[in-house]
């Protein structure tokens, strides 16, 4: 959860061009004062405060909590599924900077090159700790992934003449690629298509069916990708089972 806390840094400051270093501490979105380290413990300083600054008395937004609990989730299910290991390490840490992608994509839509882009050669890297994933399995997951969207987004452009698939979700599924292997890749496009399709279904249904809105990609994504790494294997056997 203290990791939750620096990814919260993150989430806030690299949309706005600032650095994650400076100030080392964290402050006040709405006076500024620096926030002690008592009042800055993932989760219990949240609810010991009444979701409140201790000095200006300004809400705090519930987003900072959520995102200490999600990391903390993620760290225990990543040992209950793959112990103190290596691989286990590297699924953690995949699975936190998606999360921070997810919460930027939703406040900005947008997908920051500073995560994205030197998560792909890092990405080719941990192949190397992964036992289910060869280099050859990651190169291909890079180029499946950032391939496939990339002809998306050129079909897309090419029949309506407008930006449909941003570049950053071509940049993010190419990163995915390289963690989760070609079959990931599809795994991920198949899940975040049909989990986007359904919440765009349900909000268009709740809103008014005439209502245009740009739905950010990269959260599905996300999802898709982390739902292979715990379930994927066994979601793909019981669905070709199934068809049987």
């Amino acid at each position: 959860m203290c990791i939750g806390s620096f990814m919260n840094v993150c989430i806030y400051r690299l949309p706005l061009e600032k650095s994650i270093a400076d100030p080392p501490r964290s402050v006040c979105p709405s006076c500024g004062h620096m926030i002690k380290y008592y009042d800055n413990i993932p989760v219990f300083s949240y609810l010991w405060l009444k979701g409140r600054c201790r000095h200006c008395n300004a809400p705090i937004s519930l987003r900072y909590p959520l995102v200490e609990a999600l990391a903390g989730l993620a760290a225990v299910s990543v040992f209950f599924a793959f112990g103190l290991t290596l691989e286990g390490l590297i699924y953690f840490i995949f699975t936190a900077v998606l999360l921070v992608i997810t919460f930027i994509d939703i406040d900005h839509k947008i997908i920051p090159n500073v995560i994205s882009i030197p998560g792909i050669p890092l990405g080719l890297l941990a192949s190397f700790a992964l036992p289910q994933v060869t280099l050859k399995d990651s190169a291909l997951g890079l180029l499946a992934g950032g391939g496939s969207l990339l002809i998306v987004a050129w079909t897309y452009h090419l029949l309506t003449r407008k930006e449909g698939m941003g570049g950053g979700d071509i940049k993010l599924l190419a990163m995915i690629g390289t963690i989760v292997g070609w079959k990931g890749v599809l795994f991920t496009i198949f899940t975040s298509s049909a989990v986007g399709s359904l919440v765009g279904l349900t909000v268009m249904l709740a809103k008014g069916k005439n209502i245009k809105f740009a739905v950010p990609f990269g959260p599905f994504l996300a999802i898709g990708a982390v739902t292979y790494i715990f379930f994927g294997q066994s979601l793909i056997y019981w669905y070709f089972h199934l068809l049987r």
